[in-house]
């Protein structure tokens, strides 16, 4: 059994707040139309789409919509247009046609109410928004924001805590994978005081066009790549019960308090205080800080690998499958190398670095309930019900991959 600090937890939910799809051989069909509230009159070029996939239509001049051949699954929709809130509904897409009658409701300033507009962004606030919203790896280095001014950033210093939100949407174009993702209700919050960042909404995706066959081969093998041990695939890998042979190792590891930690941060805190105002020693300096770098719990990690009973449950009779474990996991993929720009963006010890294997990416995966079932396509049913850190923290919008994606079949 192996001890190693822990770290403080980030919370990263790129847009799985929004919608769980279950796929199967079954698809349907959503027709409807969209009209104003108030006055029924059909909204002409409304942009309708389901949350975290490639599925989205515009309205005709009748405010008609078709969205044939969805898989049968829960979703959310979602319609966006001008002057108009943002509609969202939860439904579950079954086989057959559907028809829908859908209401927008007039946004504030369609009926007259005054509506200011933040203060501008300051550029390093954006800056640090846009670095920990697109992420820092290779892929996400190809990201760019198109509607920068959409986006409006604000750092409460007594919070120590940085937001971002946008009336609109915020359109990121993905080079690395040929995505243009928008995301719409974006709320993004980074606190740096306990080390955290939360944000979620409605993305919806629409492949690019590729300028030729060589930049969509290149997308397909990155999209692929983005997969391979991702989140979704490890969980896939629990429903069809090849976790091991997908390449992954999956280690036990349990938590344990620091006692020492409540002093540490009372400590921090009266020494960030009396930094403004009192001039310290080099001893000084360096007896305050060994108290500030105390973490606040250890953990331990068991070598073994986990059997695949510990990490779900099955129900013989339908095949559903539930994600079910005890303490934390730690997951390692085998069979490709973290990104160069990893260990860059979150430095670990020279011991901790030390007793990583050679090769791997390495995450932490934390259960907030007693189980959530896993659907066929690796989507958890709520997936607000799990915390991941680690790798899995790393990788942001350049590896954001929609539900509808299926990576190709292995060669025979």
């Amino acid at each position: 059994m192996a001890a190693f600090f822990y770290l403080r937890i980030i919370l990263l939910l790129l847009g799985w707040f929004s919608a769980t799809a279950c796929l199967s051989q079954s698809t349907g069909t959503l027709t409807g139309t969209v009209r104003d509230s108030v006055t029924q009159a059909p909204l002409e070029l409304a942009s309708l789409f389901l949350a975290n996939t490639t599925y989205g239509a515009s309205t005709n001049a009748k405010g008609e919509f078709s969205l044939p051949n969805v898989p049968v699954g829960q979703y959310d929709l979602v319609i966006s247009y001008l002057g108009y809130k943002l509609y969202k509904r939860s439904i579950a897409v079954k086989p057959g046609p559907q028809t829908l009658t859908l209401l927008l409701t007039p946004s504030a300033q369609q009926l007259g109410e005054v509506v200011v507009r933040p203060n501008p962004n300051r550029e390093a606030d954006y800056q640090r928004f846009v670095q920990t919203f697109l992420g820092q790896s290779a892929f996400s280095r190809q990201c760019r924001i198109r509607n920068p001014k959409d986006v409006y950033v604000d750092y409460d210093s007594d919070k120590n805590e940085l937001t971002a939100t946008s009336p609109a949407f915020v359109q990121v174009d993905n080079d690395a994978l040929g995505y243009r993702v928008k995301y719409y209700g974006l709320k993004f919050t980074q606190n740096f005081r306990e080390q955290y960042v939360v944000f979620y909404g409605y993305p919806v995706f629409e492949e690019m066009k590729a300028r030729n066959e060589r930049q969509q081969r290149r997308w397909a093998a990155n999209r692929e790549q983005a997969y391979r041990g991702s989140l979704t695939h490890f969980l896939h890998s629990i429903y069809t019960g090849q976790v091991t042979p997908e390449g992954f190792l999956v280690q036990k590891m349990r938590v344990v308090p620091n006692p020492k930690f409540p002093r540490a941060d009372s400590l921090a805190n009266a020494l960030r205080l009396a930094r403004r105002n009192t001039v310290f020693s080099s001893a000084d300096q360096d007896s305050l800080s060994r108290w500030v770098k105390v973490p606040r719990a250890f953990s331990m990690l068991y070598t073994a690998p986990r059997p695949l009973d510990s990490l779900r449950g099955v129900q013989p009779d339908s095949g559903r499958v539930w994600l079910r474990f005890r303490d934390y996991l730690q997951v390692t993929y085998l069979k490709e190398a973290p990104d160069p720009a990893y260990h860059t963006a979150r430095p670990i010890s020279a011991a901790a670095a030390a007793a990583l294997p050679p090769k791997g990416q390495i995450s932490t995966l934390i259960l907030l309930q007693p189980e959530i079932e896993i659907q066929k396509n690796g989507q958890l049913t709520e997936p607000l019900g799990v915390f991941t850190d680690g790798y899995w923290g790393f990788e942001k919008m350049g590896e954001f991959l929609p539900l509808d994606y299926a990576p190709a079949a292995p060669a025979p």
